[in-house]
């Protein structure tokens, strides 16, 4: 427990706080992209720490609040047919979609079930072959390596009756997004160390040349945050826009390679529509040349759907990072955890759900 301790040391986390204060001299905007950064911010008050020159934004750092409204729909159709086995990360089972939710299908009798791997759904097509089993594949880079050996392990040992609803997003084409935004303002990125775990640190290269911002890669911890809050604000300080690497002790510069190749070996980069914020070019996977045959999508003929948000929901603009949870009206009154209105209050790295957790007005 000693590493964590120490990234949890008060002590030191006001020194580097001290450090930011130091350094800073005009106001700047950064945002954080990872969901998991943006609760680790709002329960230990590290923008609480801050001199007032810098504010942290949030972004849209969390997959299972940009999955778009017609794939929890699709999802939902796919799960109610009477031969079909959906199964899923728990935190997929409360997301709204334009109707229901998955839970919902559950109560109704579809045969949903909670996994907590990719593995696990092969496993029950293997041991009910009279059954179609269903994985709803969700999640950036981080997550997309298993769910392709698994897509790799169900083509190789022919189980007919897997596949996968894929909803794999990509993050760098989200900041290229943001950046191209009229009415964000972001100064700086703090990377999701995770992701970048796996896909290492090149594709942000561009992206900092051309839009003349740092981007720092940083762990969940709170002093992995403020030392990368520290590294923007000196490069933003200095006229700098490079791509750092605070989290050295699990991101190496190119990735992780085995993981990329099995990656590519499966999946191919295709548009994708991400919640809040609308289609994205070049920002999803999508399964490639034989392992389209896996495909839930084509399977079972699901066809185009459109759904909105509701109105009363600012989870694209939370998403975009424009608004803070706190400025939907919604917030804590007509949209809950129990009652969510939006992804965003009902997953476990949803900027809402943070701020419902830790910065909720208490009566």
């Amino acid at each position: 427990m000693k590493l964590v301790d120490e990234f949890r040391d008060p002590a030191l986390a006001q020194r580097c706080a001290e450090s930011i204060a130091r350094v800073v001299t005009r106001p700047w905007r950064i945002m954080e992209v990872c969901g998991g950064q943006t609760h680790s911010i709002v329960r230990f008050g590290i923008d609480q720490l801050l001199p007032s020159q810098v504010t942290l934004i949030h972004g849209p750092g969390c997959p299972v609040c940009v999955t778009p409204l017609e794939m929890i729909d699709r999802a939902i159709a796919v799960a109610e047919r009477p031969s079909v086995i959906l199964c899923s990360f728990g935190d997929m089972l409360r997301v709204p979609g334009s109707r229901s939710d998955l839970l919902g299908a559950k109560s109704r009798g579809a045969d949903v079930r909670v996994v907590y791997s990719p593995l696990d759904a092969l496993a029950v097509a293997r041991t009910t072959p009279n059954r179609q089993v269903v994985f709803f594949a969700v999640g950036f880079e981080t997550t997309a390596p298993a769910i392709a050996m698994v897509a790799h392990l169900a083509l190789s040992e022919g189980v007919h009756n897997f596949s996968l609803l894929v909803s794999h997003v990509l993050v760098p084409p989200a900041l290229l997004a943001i950046l191209s935004d009229p009415e964000g303002k972001v100064d700086a990125f703090i990377a999701a160390g995770h992701v970048c775990t796996v896909m290492g640190l090149d594709e942000y290269r561009p992206i900092a040349e051309r839009y003349k911002v740092p981007i720092v890669a940083t762990g969940f911890e709170p002093l992995d945050l403020l030392q990368g809050i520290l590294m923007c604000v000196e490069q933003l300080e200095g006229g700098r826009h490079e791509v750092e690497n605070q989290y050295a002790r699990s991101v190496a510069e190119h990735g992780n390679p085995e993981a990329r190749r099995m990656v590519e070996s499966v999946f191919e980069v295709v548009p994708r529509k991400w919640r809040g914020i609308g289609e994205i070019p070049e920002s999803g996977l999508g399964l490639r040349g034989a392992y389209q045959g896996l495909d839930a999508e084509h399977r079972f003929e699901l066809g185009d759907t459109r759904a909105e948000e509701p109105a009363e929901c600012h989870s694209g603009r939370i998403l975009r990072g424009l608004e803070k949870p706190a400025d939907c009206p919604a917030f804590g009154t007509r949209c809950t955890p129990e009652h969510p209105l939006g992804a965003t209050m009902v997953s476990s790295e949803g900027a809402c759900a943070a701020y419902f957790a830790y910065r909720r007005p208490v009566a």
